[in-house]
């Protein structure tokens, strides 16, 4: 149940005032997992991380479950009317990628796919 001006993939709970946490929608996920599913196959992850909180959905990825995360994928609904909702960022906490469409934002990490794939 979706708040009222909540914008997109709010959700709020029953009793809850405001926006209650921000998550992935179905086609979101799809992507994400499919993108994770292949790294694996490459050997290049080995698990994931997802946090979901107020103001911002979290997708980790890992090399080893102890390590920090190889990639993690963040959306802020509340950046959508300025830089994109969406933000790549690295191994040491730099962004990779801002923006405002998912596929474009994964787009660095297919090119490595590619290059996994094809050595």
């Amino acid at each position: 149940m979706a708040a009222p001006g909540a914008g997109p993939n709010i959700v709020a709970f029953p009793g809850q005032r405001g926006p209650g946490q921000v998550c992935f929608d179905r086609q979101e996920l799809t992507r994400i997992l499919d993108l994770y599913g292949r790294m694996v196959a490459a050997g290049e992850w080995r698990d994931y991380a997802m946090d979901f909180a107020r103001d911002c959905a979290t997708f980790a990825a890992f090399r080893r479950t102890a390590d920090v995360p190889q990639m993690r994928l963040e959306k802020r609904p509340a950046l959508h009317q300025k830089q994109g909702m969406w933000a790549l960022f690295g191994e040491h906490g730099q962004v990779l990628k801002r923006g405002h469409e998912l596929v474009n934002v994964l787009a660095p990490v297919e090119r490595r796919l590619v290059k996994l794939v094809d050595q």
